[in-house]
């Protein structure tokens, strides 16, 4: 794995990676190569499309990306870390099939929405919230600094389902990118690591089918 992902930064990372931080363009070019190689499908098992490797092997190919370029073992450890592996651990077999197996191969790039103005090292502090209505949850909310986030096509997003319930009422949701009511607000723009995309996402009665609950009802935290 390592002399893999070694050969790969060096020949297609590292060559472009100091004009990737000046501009802050997103790697897409190199993100689809490594889809090929399955280096976005690195925590995801066989079965689903990825590459079912151990954490070791795991952590070796982050760190030979991140010797040749932050930016890009950011997005891909983000994507693999806290996108896909809760994914499998807590999906059901239809999440699966449709989003970890297009993750897990690389045709599609995924994120994780915790943090918002007053959460995010506290986690129990959630105010983006997410009500019942019909066969939908409505989510009202912002969440600020994603990684990702706004050029992601699934991003794993917790709210708040019972306020009152604090830690122990929060539930996350399966979003995916283009769900009306949902879209960006303010684009960080960085001191370093300028080609992962740091992002605000705004949800204004944003409707998310019951069906995309990641794990059951306010076991979010």
């Amino acid at each position: 794995v390592r002399s893999t992902v070694r050969s790969f930064a060096e020949k297609e990372i590292k060559p472009v990676a100091q004009e990737l931080d000046a501009t802050g363009n997103f790697p897409w070019p190199i993100l689809k190569k490594m889809g090929e190689l399955n280096i976005m499908g690195m925590t995801a098992p066989r079965e689903w499309g990825g590459a079912g490797v151990d954490s070791v092997s795991y952590v070796l190919a982050i760190e030979e990306l991140a010797k040749a370029c932050g930016s890009t073992s950011v997005i891909m450890a983000v994507h693999n870390s806290v996108c896909c592996h809760p994914i499998n651990v807590f999906g059901t077999p239809a999440q699966k099939e449709k989003y970890l197996r297009p993750l897990a191969q690389g045709a599609k790039l995924g994120a994780f929405a915790l943090t918002e103005p007053g959460a995010g090292s506290d986690a129990g502090a959630v105010r983006t919230t997410a009500i019942l209505d019909g066969d939908n949850y409505i989510l009202n909310g912002n969440k600020i600094f994603i990684t990702s986030g706004c050029e992601a096509d699934v991003i794993l997003v917790t709210v708040s389902t019972e306020p009152s319930k604090g830690t122990k009422g929060l539930t996350v949701f399966i979003v995916e990118k283009g769900t009306p009511g949902f879209t960006y607000g303010s684009v960080e723009d960085k001191m370093g690591v300028r080609a992962s995309a740091t992002s605000e996402l705004v949800f204004e009665n944003c409707p998310i089918p019951r069906e995309n609950m990641l794990g059951e009802l306010n076991s979010g935290f």
